[in-house]
């Protein structure tokens, strides 16, 4: 009996110690090739939107070669799949498919090519399904991990969050909020020594926060308008999520994709030329908006410009997922949220007088809407924070964030990973 007791303890420690290797190895890999998207988008996006703005003849010829370059690599080199976002990682958690290999490059280049060339999304949702490919693939190669399977992609996944928005508890709930929905053993063995590894690099490597924004307090006057913004967020994230539901649907039912990519191309050059902070992420927009947020007095011809880009920053994002960019709602969330923000605080100062602090009223726009737009409230918040290494906000967030999911879930239950095409009128 001893005997038997102690093989089997020898196997859970051997399970145990080939989990922490495994884990630490996705870690690694998740968070360099997270860093590395990153980098290398951020440094081709800014090269590509100088040359826009310097010659605006590229605000036609970048959409429509950005979106034929990633038609043709699918066609002949990624086995004419196309990519579905995170509803792929889904699925490999719920049933025996797995993430081909082939997931890694398709991801990583397509979400590369797209940003870049100013397609109206963001790398995030590219760097997801790429890391979740990448815990997908080591829970292949050895029998003893075939139990862990979401729990390895979920590792995959933290990490890559985790490198992109430097905050490894934004990593984790991330991807047990909206992957993984339940905690187990393994979960949080994977999950921690992935993100530490993932931190870890971003450490080493001196990786600075993405906003670069100093909060100085928030006021409990500023309740009420708080709680208003979270409505409008709500709002705002379900008129992203249906857009992007009611294109996706409308292009599905063009045969040819090469009308898709003219389509598709025109409108986004259109709109990239009307209003430039669309081109790409947007991040480029958000930081500039931080930076003139408190000297900004708000003019009618303003006003127009935030209500135009937040009417079309949800169709803009649409079309370029439709038409065959890769991405998802992660950066439209935020830009949509920094804006909109800004607007409202614009709007209560210059006509109510209320003297709130913009750049709050920013930064909790952004948690909002991305909270709203996932349904992942606690995720929302801990990115948000680790975006511009501050927690000043941190209870005016977790209001608004819990405010903004709820009202979105009350106009509409689904998000774009929870839809069924069933279910788009």
């Amino acid at each position: 009996m001893n005997k038997t007791a102690q093989i089997k303890k020898n196997h859970q420690f051997i399970k145990f110690r080939k989990l922490v290797i495994v884990s630490i190895l996705i870690g690694f890999l998740s968070a360099f090739l997270g860093i590395s998207l990153k980098k290398i988008t951020e440094y081709y996006e800014e090269i590509f939107f100088h040359e826009v703005s310097v010659n605006p003849i590229f605000y036609i010829i970048f959409p429509v070669f950005g979106l034929s370059v990633i038609y043709f690599l699918r066609q002949y080199l990624f086995k004419k799949k196309e990519n579905k976002g995170i509803k792929e990682v889904f699925e490999s958690t719920k049933t025996t498919k797995n993430l081909p290999s082939y997931k890694i490059p398709s991801h990583f280049i397509n979400g590369l090519l797209t940003v870049i060339f100013g397609g109206s999304t963001g790398i995030e949702v590219s760097t997801v399904v790429a890391t979740a490919t990448i815990g997908s693939v080591a829970h292949e190669k050895e029998n003893v991990f075939r139990q862990y399977k979401t729990e390895l992609i979920c590792a995959g996944v933290a990490a890559g969050v985790t490198a992109l928005f430097s905050s490894p508890i934004a990593g984790i709930l991330f991807a047990l909020e909206v992957i993984s929905r339940k905690v187990t053993r393994a979960f949080i063995i994977s999950n921690v020594i992935a993100v530490s590894i993932a931190f870890g690099l971003l450490t080493i490597l001196k990786e600075e926060p993405l906003f670069a924004v100093s909060i100085a307090t928030w006021h409990l006057k500023a309740i009420p308008y708080f709680i208003l913004l979270g409505i409008l967020a709500g709002i705002n994230s379900v008129y992203l999520t249906r857009c992007v539901l009611f294109f996706k649907s409308q292009f599905g039912k063009i045969d040819t994709h090469y009308y898709k990519i003219l389509i598709g191309s025109a409108v986004l050059s259109i709109s990239l030329f009307t209003f430039p902070q669309l081109y790409g992420e947007g991040y480029h927009a958000i930081k500039g908006i931080f930076g003139s947020s408190s000297q900004l007095p708000l003019t009618i011809t303003l006003a127009l410009t935030f209500i135009g880009i937040l009417i079309l920053k949800p169709i803009v994002t649409s079309i370029t997922l439709a038409s065959g960019g890769d991405g998802g709602v992660f950066a439209p969330s935020l830009f949509i949220g920094a804006f909109l923000g800004l607007l409202l605080a614009s709007i209560l100062n210059t006509f109510f007088h209320v003297n709130v602090i913009p750049v709050n009223f920013m930064i909790i726009g952004m948690a909002a809407v991305l909270s709203a737009s996932i349904h992942a409230p606690f995720t929302a918040i801990f990115l948000v924070c680790g975006l511009t290494n501050d927690y000043t906000l941190f209870f005016p967030i977790l209001v608004v964030c819990l405010i903004s999911k709820y009202t979105a879930k009350t106009i509409y239950p689904y998000t774009v990973y929870s839809y069924s095409p069933s279910l788009i009128k």
